[in-house]
């Protein structure tokens, strides 16, 4: 049980701190490379959307089902499902829109028309913030699906590591035109991230106590919905926004594929 502990936890880590990743992006490159990003995302929502529908919607209800009876089990299953959609549906209204981190910028847009540095200080700031409150229902989710599907948590790290490096341009643009330092830009960008794995550990510490079968299948299929709401709600139409259409969905069935051909390895 410590071994599938600590993989989970470094799993959500290592998810978590690719906002750095796209510190680096912003540093190194004048220009996003706009297609590959549109690409790269689209394929993250398709590892997401079908891990969710396929495979852990289905182990939520494995979970539920002897539990609860199949009537009462298939309810519960379907309200948790949505119930993660809720939950962070929620933190997106709470999170103004100028520092949501579900609002894409490019590169480009960051650093055009540049306001007061304190402003753009600011903008930074807030943007770490809005990121590190959205990745808490993010963590748990990569940490409740590596502690009980390691198989099924690789693809989900690697899409949410994707999905996290435009996050991490985000944050450290605004904060590195206001200051001149890449360390600081970095460090903040880096910071926000860690929010992901403190929140698989504190979800995992207040739950513990009361965990079981039918606490883990709930958490399962809230996971589930929580994931197709990220890929429907931001990983899609930023993928749009970043390149064509046909890009993004070429992106979305590719994802797909991967992620149904690395599960059937795993039968």
């Amino acid at each position: 049980m410590n071994q599938s502990l600590f993989l989970a936890f470094s799993l959500t880590l290592l998810a978590g701190l690719s906002t750095g990743i796209g510190s680096c992006i912003a540093f190194l490159c004048r220009q996003t490379n706009r297609k590959f990003l549109s690409v790269a995302l689209g394929f993250s929502a398709g590892v997401m959307i079908y891990v969710s529908m396929i495979e852990i919607f289905s182990k939520a209800r494995e979970y539920l089902l002897p539990q609860l009876g199949d009537r009462l089990g298939n309810w519960v299953t379907v309200i948790s499902f949505f119930g993660g959609m809720l939950l962070i549906a929620l933190i997106d209204r709470l999170i103004p829109s100028e520092e949501n981190p579900h609002e894409v910028k490019s590169m480009e847009q960051t650093s055009s028309d540049m306001p007061h540095p304190n402003r753009l200080m600011r903008m930074g700031l807030f943007t770490a913030l809005a990121i590190a409150i959205h990745n808490f229902p993010e963590g748990l989710a990569t940490f409740v699906s590596a502690l009980q599907e390691p198989s099924v948590a690789i693809p989900i790290v690697v899409a949410i590591a994707i999905h996290n490096i435009p996050e991490g341009i985000a944050v450290s643009v605004p904060i590195y035109q206001a200051t001149g330092s890449r360390y600081r830009a970095f460090g903040y960008s880096f910071l926000s991230g860690l929010s992901e794995p403190v929140g698989a550990l504190l979800g995992w510490l207040l739950l513990r106590p009361i965990m079981n079968p039918t606490v883990f299948g709930i958490l399962f299929a809230g996971v589930a919905g929580i994931m197709v709401f990220i890929s429907f709600d931001e990983l899609l139409p930023a993928a749009r926004e970043y390149g064509e259409h046909h890009l993004s969905i070429y992106g979305l069935i590719s994802g797909m594929a991967v992620m149904a051909v690395s599960l059937l390895l795993f039968l």
